[in-house]
């Protein structure tokens, strides 16, 4: 195994920054020796549980040249209702709700019990160590699987997702989808799990080891959405480890329409609020920050820039004290803690237009402030657009990303009314510093 260090990351004598969620490591002069041999491309021969903890801190990941599982230790579940179109070869099919049998099902529900049903009707009948969920609407690129596989040469490797891209097309919610798919989660491979920079995986296309299911019984059949959410910090929470590793490839049909579209991402957004029920209040917080960078962002909306700066500057030079005994210079802490304050501002913006949207965007509208404070969380839609360069003009993108947000944030509040819980509405500011 030889490690790909993440881009990120930062050495600075034997202080190690990096990982999502960001983490400042001291290493010992054997480790330190060990990581920089790492960086230059040897193979991991000692130092595992040095390995393994960067590995888990998302600044390092896995590389393996080859493993010791094939496809033909994998059973590929296909969850479908009333499938027409082509399947994988050999899959295992599970019919959800189809009146008349299919030639490549080998279970079907006589009522539509949902796809999460459908999964554990499909991986209870595998015989082997691993299940593939694909979605009937997927296209695995070549190779795929065995992309995959070799991440499972991990032991406490229990899930690894591929990317799944949306397929390309030629109308512009086509060319949208294909740039700015919720289900494609980059190009970077990542360590999933809550506060990183991969949080959960979709089923869409995904690998699983059947002990790991076993143990956790399975999807939660009462979820319509968010099941594979549930399933991903499960699996977790049971001391498994989840990996996305985008060198293998699913292509996934996009929404027909726009209406379709927005009420897919209205679906999605419902399932915060069980969500939290399940998982805890902060797992679906719409925001977590530091209640500091709140309080200075806060002054800053409200029209007090200068005030909203100095409390950024007097509580950004706090984190030098606290990170000076690990060997982290005073003006490398600093910024730090003042890109910290400002890369929050983009998490603010997603909070107003995404998940308070529905309340947050007619209040801002109506006052001449609120307009240049929306005007300016709308902003980084034109950033993005420059930065992601997709086929797409920029007021479609605009229009588009706003529209993702605000069909997402109705659904959170929807969620929220029929749980009766304003969990997912809540930003966590208990991050403060010194805590």
């Amino acid at each position: 195994m030889r490690l790909r260090i993440d881009p990120g990351t930062r050495m600075l004598g034997r202080t190690l920054i990096g990982g999502a969620p960001l983490r400042v490591l001291r290493l010992s002069e054997a480790g330190a020796r060990l990581f920089r041999q790492w960086e230059n491309g040897d193979e991991v021969h000692s130092g595992g549980q040095l390995a393994d903890k960067i590995i888990a801190a998302g600044i390092a990941h896995p590389v393996y040249e080859r493993g010791t599982l094939t496809p033909a230790d994998v059973t590929i579940v296909v969850p479908a209702r009333d499938p027409a179109g082509p399947l994988p070869v050999g899959a295992l099919v599970v019919d959800d709700g189809s009146v008349e049998p299919i030639p490549h099902a080998a279970q079907r529900h006589q009522v539509a019990r949902g796809p999460a049903a459908a999964r554990n009707t499909g991986w209870w009948l595998a015989d082997t160590r691993l299940v593939a969920f694909l979605d009937a609407d997927t296209r695995p690129a070549p190779g795929w699987l065995e992309n995959l596989l070799p991440q499972f040469e991990d032991p406490a490797v229990v899930a690894v997702a591929p990317r799944v891209r949306s397929a390309k097309g030629s109308t512009k919610l086509a060319r949208y989808e294909r740039a700015r798919s919720s289900l494609d989660l980059g190009d970077k491979p990542a360590q999933v799990g809550r506060g990183g920079r991969v949080t959960y995986v979709p089923t869409a296309a995904l690998v699983v080891r059947v002990e790991a299911l076993r143990e956790i019984g399975g999807f939660d059949e009462d979820l319509r959405f968010g099941e594979d959410v549930d399933l991903v910090w499960r699996l977790v929470d049971a001391g498994g480890r989840v990996r996305y590793e985008p060198a293998a490839e699913v292509v996934h049909e996009p929404r027909s329409s726009w209406r379709a579209w927005a009420k897919q991402r209205f679906d999605y957004g419902t399932s915060a609020a069980p969500l939290s029920r399940r998982h805890g209040r902060k797992a679906l917080a719409p925001l977590r920050i530091s209640g500091w960078t709140a309080l200075a962002w806060s002054l800053v909306a409200l029209g007090k820039p200068k005030l909203g700066l100095m409390v950024a500057l007097v509580t950004a030079g706090l984190l030098p004290r606290k990170l000076r005994p690990m060997g982290v210079p005073d003006g490398e802490s600093l910024k730090l803690a003042l890109r910290g304050h400002l890369g929050a501002g983009r998490y603010v913006a997603d909070l107003l237009t995404r998940t308070w949207g529905p309340v947050a965007i007619p209040l801002l509208a109506a006052t001449r402030r609120g307009r240049w404070t929306l005007a300016l969380a709308l902003s980084r839609h034109v950033r993005e657009w420059a930065e992601v360069k997709p086929e797409v003009d920029l007021g479609t993108w605009i229009a588009a990303r706003a529209a993702d947000d605000l069909s997402y944030g109705a659904g959170v509040w929807r969620g929220c009314v029929t749980e009766r819980t304003v969990a997912p509405l809540v930003p966590d500011l208990s991050d403060w510093p010194g805590k």
